[in-house]
């Protein structure tokens, strides 16, 4: 006998939460109860889910009983410690954190590019990749799915919301304190204006930070090492050779990435873009001409990643340059996180 999964989302009132309940109300109801788990301090709040209101109930093992699938959008020491916790009670536990992604384990899965990945969950747990990956990895695995990728140069231009809601927070604050003092128009020192620079290192306003997340081994952060280490777990290529620079710009959601891709084989530019064009989870906003390229503006609040400026590189016939975008709270943390619950529900109804 089928029945419809019960479900828990476990950091409801966070960004990425407030973000995933609309996503759960829009989407296909394959769900039966739906659960809100947060903080204790936000427990009795009362939330909006498939149009009705829910109220939220504090962390703790007794709040996944009956539970069968639960998504966590939390920090990462929260999912290290009550993700285990879940799956020891027999659920499938789908999170959005940095925790597990690298864990030999636990699967590391995007729907579009390797779904079957998401059965072979030996910890019970099921990890969505980091939003500056996810942002290209449904378009890249079209295309080495054709061409065989072989080199990765990646130059990533990320939003202040995936700093989380302190990073938006300060943007918005450092707007604020700049608009209209001439700052920035010639040699204007922001940090004699900012008070207060939130989760960044320097001044985020009228600015570009070369620097997101924290110190790795070499001078690279935390977030390039998760671009190489995420792409050769996602496509399965753990040889492929990636090198990222992830840069923070003053634009609240939406990360955008300039990458260059060497392939197996020669590439063409127009065969490349109607692989695009028909890929999962794509569109293809490719005419310059015309002034259509992809821009945060155009694809904030959007599901699928957007890919223009699609180019053969000038000096390499193998290569190709191309521009993405895609919306880091929806595809590139709660649709993704969604779509891996909705494969494990698929299991209580086969």
């Amino acid at each position: 006998m089928t029945r419809k999964p019960n479900l828990a989302v476990v950091g409801a009132t966070g960004a990425v939460g407030t973000v995933m309940l609309g996503i759960l109300s829009a989407r296909e109801d394959v769900w039966g109860e739906i659960r809100l788990i947060a903080s204790p301090r936000s427990a009795g709040r009362r939330l909006t889910v498939r149009g009705e209101e829910v109220e939220v109930v504090a962390l703790s093992e007794e709040a996944f009983d009956g539970i069968d699938i639960a998504m966590f959008d939390v920090p990462d020491e929260v999912s290290a410690q009550w993700a285990p916790i879940a799956a020891a009670k027999g659920v499938v536990a789908v999170d959005n954190s940095g925790a597990f992604r690298m864990d030999e384990d636990v699967p590391l899965v995007v729907p579009e590019v390797n779904a079957a990945a998401a059965r072979l969950r030996p910890r019970g747990i099921i990890a969505n990749p980091n939003c500056t990956t996810l942002t290209m990895m449904c378009g890249l695995a079209a295309l080495h799915s054709e061409y065989g990728l072989r080199e990765l140069v990646v130059a990533s231009y990320q939003a202040a919301s995936g700093a989380g809601q302190s990073g938006v927070d300060a943007l918005r604050d450092q707007i604020e304190q700049v608009a209209g003092t001439g700052v920035g128009e010639q040699t204007g020192d922001l940090r004699a204006v900012i008070a207060d620079n939130g989760p960044f290192p320097t001044p985020l306003v009228l600015n570009a930070i070369p620097w997101a997340g924290s110190l790795g081994e070499g001078g690279w952060s935390s977030e390039e090492l998760k671009v190489r280490n995420e792409s050769r777990k996602i496509l399965g290529l753990p040889d492929l050779k990636v090198s990222a620079t992830c840069v923070r710009i003053p634009v609240i959601t939406t990360h955008a990435l300039a990458v260059h891709a060497v392939f197996e084989r020669e590439v063409s530019q127009e065969h490349a873009q109607e692989i695009l064009r028909d890929a999962p989870g794509v569109v293809l906003y490719d005419d310059p001409a015309a002034g259509e390229f992809p821009t945060p503006n155009d694809v904030v609040g959007t599901d699928p990643t957007w890919v223009g400026r699609v180019r053969r590189s000038l000096d390499d016939p193998s290569a190709l340059d191309l521009f993405l975008c895609g919306d880091n709270l929806r595809k590139g943390a709660a649709l993704n996180t969604a779509q891996i619950a909705e494969l494990v529900a698929a299991e209580f109804t086969a």
